[in-house]
């Protein structure tokens, strides 16, 4: 079964023609089915993300990125899973015939990290597939994502949290074959404070520390046409929430990566990645605002470059027939 496989959702309790707009989210991630000729919206889906029980992770169905049918159960947590709160950021990436969702769970008395799970089919469900995470037991890590570099080596960008190191760090992790098992050790790639257009995080409980504390959040690599590879990742900036491109200078997931000077998105917006739309388009996701449960995905057409992408404002401004929605009010063309 290949990547565009379609198959009926299991469970339904879904909701035909849903809007966008009625759809709480976070972390949005949308993997299209070219065979089926339809998308499937992934992300932080529970009421309340932050607290409390979690539920699972929910997907959604759409022919057109317009209107989605669902939820769906893409992960529900089997009996004696080690985590039961905060359910955070599932991803889907087919590889070597099989799907795989990298989220991020955690648990008291044990650190945040990024476990991988599996399944047969697109929309789950998921499985347990790693033994628990991948990433280092005693770092507090968070938004693992998956990149095959060009030899075809499997390798998880992930964040090593601003609540351990103070300046949030992008790490790569190398897999095993199988992406069972992390291989060596993590690399460093860069620090959240690198970016200049990057700002210290502003909360209560940040107030009384004696140092500048900065976040990274959200990696997602892409290849441009070009061959050169950036890297998507969400930090504050100085409008809140934003999202902003690291380049590598080798073409390498171990870079070295210069930061860009200024965000791809920079008001109250962020912690997407790169698509394409069935027809070939790159557009960007992003959750808007950054406050729950008010959050939305939204999706904003691309342009690629030789060696970036920039927002696409052409391609806003068309007709009520672009499949593109939400306001281009945070970013940068």
């Amino acid at each position: 079964m290949g990547p565009n496989a379609r198959n009926p959702p299991h469970h339904r309790t879904d909701i035909m023609n849903l809007p966008l707009g009625d759809i709480q989210i976070r972390d949005p991630f949308v993997l299209a089915l070219p065979d089926s000729g339809e998308y499937l919206l992934f992300g932080s889906t529970d009421k309340n993300i932050w607290s409390g029980p979690a539920t699972g992770f929910d997907c959604y169905r759409s022919p057109d990125l317009l209107r989605w049918e669902g939820p769906f159960p893409a992960f529900r947590p089997p009996a004696g899973f080690w985590s039961q709160e905060q359910y955070w950021a599932p991803e889907v990436h087919y590889f070597e015939g099989r799907y795989y969702m990298f989220a991020t769970f955690t648990a008291p008395g044990r650190f945040r990290g990024t476990q991988i799970l599996s399944a047969d089919r697109p929309e789950g469900p998921y499985s347990p597939w790693s033994n628990g995470p991948v990433t280092p037991s005693n770092w507090q890590c968070l938004d693992g994502t998956l990149h095959v570099d060009a030899e075809g080596v499997p390798w998880m960008v992930f964040c090593h949290e601003w609540k351990q190191v103070h300046d949030g760090a992008m790490m790569a992790q190398r897999l095993s074959p199988d992406l069972r098992s992390a291989v060596g050790t993590p690399v460093f790639l860069f620090n959240a404070s690198e970016a200049a257009w990057a700002r210290p995080l502003s909360v209560p409980s940040t107030k009384d520390l004696q140092f500048p504390v900065y976040v990274t959040d959200g990696p997602y690599l892409f290849t441009l046409s070009s061959g050169k590879l950036v890297l998507l990742w969400s930090s504050f900036g100085d409008h809140g929430y934003a999202m902003g491109i690291a380049r590598s200078e080798s073409g390498t997931v171990l870079g070295p990566w210069t930061q860009e000077a200024e965000p791809l998105w920079n008001t109250d917006g962020g912690h997407g990645m790169i698509a394409r739309t069935l027809d070939g388009r790159l557009f960007l996701t992003l959750h808007q605002p950054n406050r729950s449960p008010h959050e939305r995905a939204a999706f904003y057409p691309l342009r690629e470059l030789e060696d970036t992408v920039v927002l696409d404002l052409a391609a806003d401004s068309m007709n009520a027939d672009n499949l593109f929605t939400g306001k281009m009010s945070g970013g940068r063309a």
